[in-house]
């Protein structure tokens, strides 16, 4: 399910944040049908909203309402989700399971991570704390730098930030716009099969990698720093 490794073994892992890292959506849905319910709308059913996750509030209200950011009324409803997403941000949210793990292994390989979400800081900020997320080595939300993902901006942030070039750094991610993102940063790419992943197939992402669970990710990059590893010995 991956590609060949790529032959600059990793510094540090960046990671996009819901549908990556976290479970975030059971929140964001439940946000969304609190603006149907106080409309006498039925909720939108779980299974419905669930891709469209990664896309906050543009999938939420788009897939419980049909409307674009383009459309008279978006941004009332905008606001009303944003309000109570906020009011209850981790109610259900977690890791995905293998996550913890994933990132224990990263820290024991000496291998520093953080996180570029395209979610505002408004919410990134409380967030990470109540999920077990506030050791990141960097946080780049989506209000951080004048540009969000695709554009490389974010990622070339958090690779400043933790003091590394953009080339010793991995993205993964869930979506398409985080495959474009790292890979116009001039970062190895990882797709994760295990996130929300939208209305496209992530095979067709052009990934470096494309893998299933985190405890892939985490034996992909233990293979590629045990080859750096030998090669070094052998020069």
């Amino acid at each position: 399910m991956s590609h060949p490794a790529p032959t600059s073994a990793p510094r540090a892992i960046l990671f996009d944040l819901d549908g990556t890292l976290a479970d975030t959506a059971p929140d964001l849905a439940a946000a969304v049908n609190l603006l149907r319910s106080a409309r006498g709308l039925d909720a939108t059913p779980y299974e419905l909203l669930r891709p469209t996750a990664s896309a906050g509030a543009r999938g939420m209200i788009g897939a419980s309402f049909g409307l674009t950011p383009q459309d008279a009324g978006f941004d009332e409803l905008k606001n009303g989700f944003f309000d109570n997403y906020e009011a209850a941000i981790a109610v259900h949210s977690t890791l995905f399971d293998g996550v913890p793990e994933l990132l224990a292994g990263l820290a024991a390989a000496g291998l520093a991570w953080g996180i570029v979400t395209n979610k505002p800081s408004r919410f990134t900020d409380p967030l990470l704390p109540q999920i077990g997320l506030a050791h990141a080595g960097c946080v780049v939300s989506g209000d951080t730098t004048p540009h969000a993902k695709p554009h490389p901006a974010p990622l070339l942030e958090a690779a400043r930030r933790l003091g590394l070039p953009p080339e010793a750094c991995w993205y993964v991610g869930d979506d398409l716009r985080d495959i474009q993102a790292g890979q116009a940063a001039g970062m190895a790419t990882v797709a994760c099969a295990w996130g929300y992943c939208g209305a496209t197939e992530p095979a067709g992402w052009n990934a470096d990698h494309l893998l299933p669970t985190p405890q892939s990710l985490l034996q992909l990059v233990q293979t590629v720093l045990a080859a750096r590893a030998a090669n070094a010995l052998a020069a």
